[in-house]
């Protein structure tokens, strides 16, 4: 029976519109970068896959959510389901720095009495000369909400795959340590995935013969 995967986890991206979330995503998933992108209107759906340790595969279940204030109704649905956050911020955008604490209270509130597992990504690292926040900054904040900080450049494939994986593992290591449980009804996280379960036989249904035996 092959495994596809041990365990499905959900990871929503937080933060401002214009932080670049979406070619995050899609650098990730598709190894792509484009200058053009659309502005995500309520949720967008990736998914991809990460072999975490030997024998162990993750699907990453990845949800991109709209910046803009009038989609907020619709992207506070997804928070509670979610087991995993990536907060992010534009690194030569002061403003969506500052946001960034707004958008952590918010989830906080909503997922109640649960907990997310986050990590702040400073995005746009490629962008020196134009840079609004500087590390010290970034990392001090990352201290106070007592989460980890990475930047990176979706543009130039910088330390996006290392993100996505920090998140994974954080999330993978809590698992195995009880701290988090999968729970019905909750879709943050999922146990695993057989082909066996895609494609069932007809085997167990069959009954062996003794075993109808009446005597």
């Amino acid at each position: 029976m092959d495994i596809l995967w041990q365990y499905q986890f959900r990871i929503i991206l937080l933060g401002d519109s214009t932080v670049g979330k979406s070619s995050l995503l899609k650098r990730f998933t598709d190894g792509v970068y484009s200058d053009v992108a659309d502005p995500t209107v309520g949720v967008d759906f990736y998914a991809r896959s990460l072999d975490i340790e030997p024998g162990v595969k993750i699907r990453l279940q990845l949800w991109d959510t709209a910046g803009q204030e009038r989609f907020r109704s619709i992207t506070t649905s997804y928070y509670r389901n979610s087991v995993g956050g990536l907060l992010v911020f534009d690194l030569t955008n002061h403003k969506t720095f500052e946001h960034v604490r707004e958008w952590y209270n918010e989830v906080s509130e909503h997922i109640q009495p649960h907990h997310m597992i986050y990590i702040l990504i400073g995005h746009k690292s490629d962008l020196k000369k134009d840079r609004k926040v500087s590390r010290d900054e970034a990392e001090q904040l990352a201290a106070e909400l007592g989460i980890r900080y990475v930047e990176t450049s979706a543009k130039c494939n910088i330390n996006v795959d290392r993100a996505f994986a920090h998140l994974t593992r954080d999330v993978y290591e809590l698992l195995k340590s009880g701290a988090i449980e999968t729970r019905d009804g909750w879709e943050g996280v999922k146990s695993g995935l057989s082909t066996k379960a895609l494609y069932p036989t007809n085997d167990e249904d069959e009954v062996p013969a003794e075993r109808n035996c009446h005597c």
